[in-house]
């Protein structure tokens, strides 16, 4: 069982704690605010996955901005997610018009994580790039909001306004980063300078998946092979952002969500099986996460 084989690290058994064991005058207001920005006519499903997986990482409330055209299909994944639909450019992402809308709701949002199912425009460039140095509180990039960070001209990017945490599986680190070596020392030593020179932390997801913020580094144990099916990053990059928004500091919510993550794949995948399950099964799984956790 994965809690024989992935125990928690013993420095992230406080965090677990506090998490898990909440005050009994508490509201929902205490435990954060995470707005996912994303989707497009053709991928719906990203920012509901993250939108959801916050909802089951402990956040408050979860917002979700998405182009007009998709909100209530992302409404109708689940109910207690506020959605909002904002304008849209003729293929289907967000217009150059919907920044006023989401500026507005970045500015109430404890976390914004970025990026699921978003698209490619040039639209979506100043929009990162506007909460890259603006944002003053932790900003979540994955998925195309990595695309859109890839585009930027590294000068752009080295005084971030808050935290910030970049989530990119290997082909997204290439992108971001075209030099760096395949593995070895220099690989860790590659990923490290380039997390510190952009002053932010980095996921680098895959089989055992690694976290650094250029002077700390850590290596993921828990996870399996049922993780590698799509939508899978989606559920990590809203459960790291709800964690964050309980008050947890950028590079321990990474770690622990990384961790949690990896223990719900494990836990749908002895249920189900690598091959037939999805990241709707991870998301499923991760209430079990958290109990095991509290056993």
């Amino acid at each position: 069982m994965f809690h024989d084989t992935n125990p928690l690290p013993p420095e992230l058994s406080a965090i677990a704690q506090r998490l898990l064991h909440r005050p009994a005058d508490c509201q929902k207001y205490d435990f954060g605010r995470v707005l996912i920005i994303g989707g497009s006519r053709s991928m719906a499903g990203a920012p509901a996955l993250a939108g959801m997986a916050a909802l089951r990482g402990g956040a408050g409330v979860v917002e979700v901005g998405v182009p007009q055209s998709v909100a209530v299909t992302v409404a109708g994944f689940d109910p207690a997610l506020i959605v909002h639909g904002l304008p849209e450019a003729d293929g289907g992402c967000f217009d150059g018009s919907a920044h006023a809308g989401l500026s507005a709701l970045v500015q109430r949002a404890d976390v914004v994580v970025c990026g699921p199912g978003m698209g490619r425009s040039p639209a979506l460039l100043d929009l990162v790039l506007a909460l890259w140095r603006d944002f003053p509180r932790t900003l979540l990039l994955d998925a195309d909001g990595l695309n859109a960070l890839a585009d930027l001209p590294e000068d752009y990017l080295k005084n971030p306004a808050g935290p910030r945490i970049l989530t990119p599986h290997a082909g997204e680190m290439h992108r971001l980063h075209a030099g760096i070596p395949n593995m070895g020392p220099e690989f860790d030593a590659s990923i490290e300078v380039f997390a510190r020179s952009r002053h932010a932390v980095l996921v680098l997801k895959g089989h055992r998946s690694r976290i650094t913020d250029g002077t700390r580094h850590d290596l993921n144990l828990s996870g399996g092979p049922g993780l590698a099916t799509a939508g899978t990053g989606d559920v990590l990059s809203g459960l790291i952002g709800a964690v964050a928004a309980q008050g947890i500091a950028a590079y321990d919510a990474a770690r622990f969500g990384v961790w949690l993550h990896g223990v719900a794949g494990e836990l749908a995948c002895e249920a189900l099986t690598a091959p037939g399950m999805t990241a709707g099964d991870v998301l499923d799984a991760l209430p079990m996460a958290w109990k095991a956790l509290d056993a």
